[in-house]
């Protein structure tokens, strides 16, 4: 059975939800991956704004092909997560509720998802053209320096 999930993600969501559930979500997600987390990480330090509200908010670890004529995106498919890991307690820390990614989490990040009452959903590498066909918009918000690693706002329907 499927659970069908909106963002933003809250903790009455993320505390009904188990290992193994599978999950369709829904709304707004944000792309980055380790070089814009190293960039907000550096804002945080600075105390500066980040261009992304992280309350509640959900980061898929992707870095998308180009879009062919016609499609919102290109391929979609998910990053390996520990590249992030040096980064994410502390964004878990601010608010952050979700992130999508492949791969095992270090032990640090898995105690700071258990404290914030967060979540980590593993999406199937290799399925990068499907997924893209749930993405419904797609628009570079910050870093466009850094290509396909840019920070998108993605608006999702069941994916």
């Amino acid at each position: 059975m499927e659970k069908r999930i909106y963002i933003p993600l809250t903790e009455e969501q993320t505390v009904n939800l188990k290992a193994g559930d599978n999950v369709l979500l829904n709304g707004i997600i944000y792309t980055a991956r380790d070089a814009a987390h190293g960039r907000l990480v550096k804002l945080i330090e600075e105390k500066e704004k980040l261009p992304i509200e992280l309350k509640d908010a959900v980061i898929y670890y992707v870095g998308p092909t180009p879009e062919k004529q016609g499609e919102v995106i290109g391929a979609a498919g998910p990053t390996t997560s520990y590249r992030m890991d040096v980064y994410t307690p502390e964004l878990l820390n601010l608010g952050l509720k979700g992130m999508i990614g492949k791969g095992a989490r270090n032990e640090e990040v898995i105690n700071a998802i258990k404290r914030n009452n967060s979540i980590y959903f593993g999406a199937i590498g290799g399925a990068g053209a499907l997924i893209s066909k749930c993405i419904k918009s797609s628009k570079i918000i910050a870093y466009d320096d850094l290509g396909a690693e840019a920070i998108r706002k993605l608006e999702v329907k069941d994916m």
